[in-house]
């Protein structure tokens, strides 16, 4: 698995747009963790009424098959962004220079290709479920209280579709540092070493009020 990993920035336009990009990424980073809050939420309403009154919450599976494509999706272009996804190092965290971002760069160009055929996939998918002429825009709905399916399908192409903007500004990043042979490029993860990853997550801790004294 990746240890933690740091995104330097610069002036630089590929710079400019990975922070922008940050600020879209963290847009559905936190739709996914208000998705998973309103699970628990749920799941104490539907426990509670079943037992309390002997009446669980109406369609109770069909809101969690709603925001399961929330949870599963729609952080991993933020988590890319950082090199916090899970991933082998054996092997690239023993390279250096031009070969790691050769190395990194084929990675991002193949799961970049992986994902354009998600993108396509997943979008079709959508279509065959969204209906204009149909009732709630909806060929097909939950089973329990008949949901429309087709808001939870679409989120599959919009996340996929934000991971690969993603995916192309890191390949532009590794890109650039394998021709010019740079140290530290912007735009794309620097893996650090267990102690940098502990040093850094002190600083995070530390008193505010204390590094001011």
């Amino acid at each position: 698995m990746a240890s933690g990993a740091a995104v330097l920035e610069s002036d630089h336009l590929i710079s400019r747009l990975d922070r922008w990009l940050l600020k879209l990424e963290q847009v559905l980073a936190l739709l996914s963790g208000i998705a998973v809050f309103s699970l628990m939420v749920l799941a104490v309403v539907s426990v509670g009424g079943r037992n309390a009154f002997n009446a669980p919450l109406p369609g109770y599976v069909d809101w969690i098959e709603q925001a399961m494509p929330l949870i599963a999706f729609m952080g991993i272009a933020y988590v890319q962004r950082d090199g916090t996804h899970i991933r082998m190092d054996i092997v690239i965290s023993r390279l250096k220079g031009r070969a790691l971002w050769l190395f990194e760069l084929i990675s991002v160009l193949l799961i970049l290709i992986l994902m354009m055929a998600l993108v396509y996939g997943s979008w079709s998918h959508f279509l065959r479920s969204f209906d204009f002429a149909a009732p709630l825009w909806s060929r097909d709905s939950s089973i329990d209280i008949g949901l429309p399916i087709w808001p939870a399908k679409l989120l599959a192409p919009v996340a996929f579709g934000v991971l690969c903007l993603r995916l192309m500004v890191q390949a532009w990043g590794y890109g650039r540092a394998f021709v010019l042979g740079l140290d530290a490029p912007v735009a794309v993860p620097m893996i650090q070493s267990a102690a940098a990853q502990a040093a850094a997550e002190a600083e995070q801790l530390a008193d505010p009020k204390a590094e001011q004294e």
